[in-house]
């Protein structure tokens, strides 16, 4: 018997530029957009490596684990590197970003990640970005793990590359990502002698190759599936529309903090910073964070994990992220970790799920989502 996940049909150039502006579409940009056939952080670090040089001045902010990850990148590549490393459970704050773009008037890049979904904290992307613009330097965003379910505003905010993967609250696949790229950075990737070249971390190929050619031959080796994956995920976005998509992200995090407080959970990141695509909790004092997840999921696959890296025996995470972006979803979540506390629990099961329905009917007032 032949799996129907075998022997997929080629995909032709114009399919794959056809997709190519699909994306460009909702992502409502006019910046040049190429389609890495890999996960979203291969294009994060061709952009640090493109744009990095020895004489180069860059902000970086230090979130975990991604915004580190990025300065570190630069590092390697050449540049002095100026790094922002936020409070415990915040996020940078921009008057801190002003700051440091007043105190060094030598950065000409400024990179950060505008949600990190290990801990579930959100940068103030809008104001951030404002402040670069305003010092003249270049804007690098990782929106791997924001778009779909924050805000985002490319073209509005000048961002010059932006980075993002359909995996997260585009629930698409995650072999396939997507790089947006100014014509200021195309220059001065291809000003810089240290810039990858005839690499996978070269984004200057994808602009010679694909961009600036006849387009009659798609770089490199087309991944069928993740291309097929990606379409249909796009098509369901443009279905349902990305503010009902967003809608639901922040419905659910309404829902996933009101639920845990009346739980006696108490949330990690601040209301102000909580990113949308996951929300992040603090685990009880005492309490292992990986042994609640263990025994809130025995028997049921509940969308509840553990903390990232070295947050994973004091956080808890409700994933929410896209087509787990639903109020069924966060109930389970709740009603299995109000089990799993036992006879730690401070609140009522039965309370924290009627909290969580209320907050989540406050945001989805605004029309129904199917």
């Amino acid at each position: 018997m032949t799996n129907p996940l075998l022997d997929p049909a080629p995909i032709s150039p114009a399919r794959f530029d056809r997709l190519g502006a699909s994306v460009a579409s909702l992502l409502e940009t006019r910046l040049e957009v190429v389609l890495p056939q890999a996960e979203a952080v291969l294009p994060l670090e061709a952009a640090a490596r493109g744009l990095s040089r020895p004489g180069l001045c860059a902000l970086n902010l230090d979130t975990n684990p991604y915004g580190t990850i990025f300065g570190r990148w630069l590092t390697e590549a050449g540049a002095t590197v100026i790094g922002l490393r936020p409070a415990d459970h915040q996020a940078v704050r921009p008057e801190a970003v002003e700051n440091a773009l007043r105190d060094h008037p030598e950065i000409s890049l400024l990179s950060f990640a505008h949600a990190e979904a290990a801990t579930g904290v959100a940068n103030d992307a809008a104001a951030i970005a404002g402040l670069t613009h305003d010092h003249g330097a270049m804007l690098v965003i990782d929106f791997v793990a924001s778009f779909g379910a924050q805000e985002v505003h490319i073209d509005k905010w000048a961002v010059d590359v932006a980075v993002l993967g359909p995996q997260k609250a585009l629930a698409g696949p995650s072999g396939i990502s997507v790089a947006a790229v100014s014509a200021r950075a195309w220059q001065e990737m291809s000003a810089n002698p240290g810039a990858p070249r005839d690499s996978a971390l070269s984004l200057l190929d994808w602009k010679q190759r694909w961009l600036d050619s006849d387009k009659s031959v798609i770089p490199g080796t087309p991944s069928p599936l993740e291309i097929i994956a990606f379409e249909a995920a796009i098509d369901r976005v443009f279905d349902e529309g990305i503010e009902s998509v967003r809608r639901r992200h922040r419905a659910c995090a309404a829902a996933s903090r009101a639920g845990a407080r009346a739980l006696g959970i108490a949330p990690f990141a601040t209301d102000a910073d909580a990113a949308l695509v996951a929300t992040t909790l603090a685990a009880p004092a005492g309490l292992d964070a990986r042994l609640l997840v263990a025994r809130a999921r025995a028997g049921r696959p509940v969308a509840l994990s553990a903390g990232y890296g070295e947050l994973g025996r004091h956080v808890l995470r409700i994933d929410h992220t896209g087509q787990r972006a639903r109020l069924e979803v966060v109930l389970e979540a709740l009603e299995a970790l109000g089990d799993a506390l036992a006879d730690a629990l401070v609140g009522s099961v039965p309370e924290a799920l009627a909290v969580a329905e209320q907050a989540w009917s406050a945001v989805e007032h605004v029309g129904p989502v199917s």
